[in-house]
């Protein structure tokens, strides 16, 4: 399995630090509001990884923090009236709900940051005392960039140069910083924020300190992946290196992974620009399992468009392989016999050898674009050989097959169960009261007033079914 690391520019072969086992920390979001579709794309992505490892056999132990203090969440607390704690909470339930929404597995730890503080103030204070950080005047912390020589090895960032455009970039209030580049690990409490004490003044942490606490706590002083979106590469991620490894003496992370921007409609995703979209207002319009499936039919380090025109193509994508599944559903209570036919193995093959083509793509890099491609064939192989003269074995084989692969994805393959208002369901029941009554005409005209409304009807021996459009 090879994976892009962004701190060599290169694919290198996946070596875990303990065999059979993944530690995994992803950088996750901040919450003030409802997540947005670009807080999705690593959710989504990150999520497929470790659903990969579990795969392959891995033991992954998978941490995702909530960062719930900051100061979006303290502006939007003040303007309710209500405390930051009351505002992060809210929406770390409503994130819940999104993720799971969208399939994305519980990570095996959600630490919020405000839990742990307490270990925030011991690096801090063991940074101090090796000569990393130092207090300025007003008790503000800051990291002493040149005490760390290989700073910007992740971003290829060179300290001389951007020593150089710090200075340009001082602000009020950064003056008793020793150089520009240098950046907060504890800053003083202004009126009206939530505090804590620490040695040097009431105050709360800065924002890269939360994670290579939480990070080493839960997985350790190494771990072998840190992944999130590329544009924490800079300087977060880059500020996680420097504090982690002058606190613990260690190699933070083996591996950086950090998916594509998404844009949309080929724009940068903004609120003045008025294309600006939280996964709730999505859920509105489709089924977030065609967000998912829409997600991941890029390859996650590519940039991402999106647009009502490619969320269609992902909804009849999707729907494609939901099809071919409710067929080998119905075929399952029809076929017999337990072993393959004789004419039914070379198609078995090519059933093994997609797997195979599968597994290849995810190796490398977790091209999941190419893992949807034989997925596609696999549905195309079942649609063409697969009927009620073909062995139960067979059948269950591709449907067993098809559910697994897509499983990694964390795309589901039954259909949710919908609930038809009263009003449908009536409608419904008096069309097959029409039909016993031979008014067909009656029939038909209730027929279409529910296409109208997006509901498909299906006459089968079974008996009427039914599909939103």
């Amino acid at each position: 399995m090879k994976i892009y690391n962004t701190l060599t520019r290169t694919k290198e072969e996946f070596v875990p630090l303990t065999p059979g086992e993944v530690k995994m920390y992803v950088c996750g979001p901040t919450v003030y509001n409802y997540i947005h579709i670009g807080n999705a794309r690593p959710m989504l992505v990150f999520d497929t990884v470790r659903r990969y490892f579990e795969y392959k056999g891995y033991q992954v132990n998978f941490v995702s923090n909530f960062t719930d203090v900051d100061d979006k969440i303290i502006k939007k607390a003040i303007e309710e009236g209500v405390d930051a704690d009351t505002v992060s909470q809210r929406y770390i339930a409503e994130c819940r709900k999104d993720m799971a929404a969208m399939n994305v597995k519980e990570a095996t730890t959600h630490p919020q940051a405000t839990q742990e503080i307490c270990g925030m103030l011991e690096m801090i204070q063991t940074l101090i005392d090796k000569g990393h950080a130092y207090v300025a005047k007003d008790g503000t912390v800051y990291f002493r960039t040149s005490s760390f020589a290989q700073y910007g090895k992740l971003s290829h960032k060179n300290l001389d140069e951007l020593q150089s455009g710090f200075r340009e970039l001082k602000v009020t209030g950064e003056e008793d910083k020793e150089d520009p580049s240098d950046f907060v690990l504890w800053k003083p409490k202004k009126e009206g924020e939530p505090f804590w004490e620490s040695p040097w003044c009431q105050g709360r942490p800065g924002w890269h300190i939360e994670c290579s606490v939480m990070a080493k706590k839960y997985l350790g002083e190494e771990i072998d992946i840190h992944a999130g979106g590329e544009d924490l590469i800079f300087p977060h991620h880059e500020n996680e290196i420097a504090q982690s490894e002058a606190a613990n003496g260690k190699t933070f992370a083996r591996y950086w992974m950090h998916n594509g921007f998404l844009n949309i409609d080929n724009k940068k995703m903004s609120k003045s620009l008025g294309n600006f979209f939280t996964v709730r207002e999505i859920s509105e319009k489709y089924d977030l399992q065609v967000l998912r499936f829409f997600m991941l039919s890029a390859h996650y380090r590519s940039p991402l468009n999106f647009s009502a025109e490619l969320m269609e193509a992902s909804k009849n994508g999707l729907e494609r392989i939901l099809t071919a599944m409710d067929r080998l559903r119905e075929l399952d209570g029809k076929v017999k016999g337990d072993a393959l036919l004789e004419r039914e193995q070379a198609d078995d093959g090519v059933r093994q050898e997609l797997v195979a083509k599968f597994e290849a793509a995810m190796d490398d890099d977790f091209n999941t674009a190419d893992a949807i491609s034989a997925i596609f064939e696999l549905v195309k192989l079942s649609n063409s050989t697969a009927g009620e003269e073909s062995s139960k074995a067979y059948v269950d084989g591709l449907k067993d097959t098809i559910a697994r692969l897509c499983d990694v994805l964390g795309i589901l393959t039954e259909r949710k169960e919908e609930v038809l208002d009263d009003e449908i369901e009536a409608m419904i029941a008096e069309r097959q009261q029409a039909r016993k009554e031979k008014n067909f005409a009656r029939a038909d005209e209730i027929r279409q007033k529910l296409l109208d409304m997006g509901i498909v009807l299906e006459d089968t021996r079974e008996g009427v079914k039914w599909k939103r459009a």
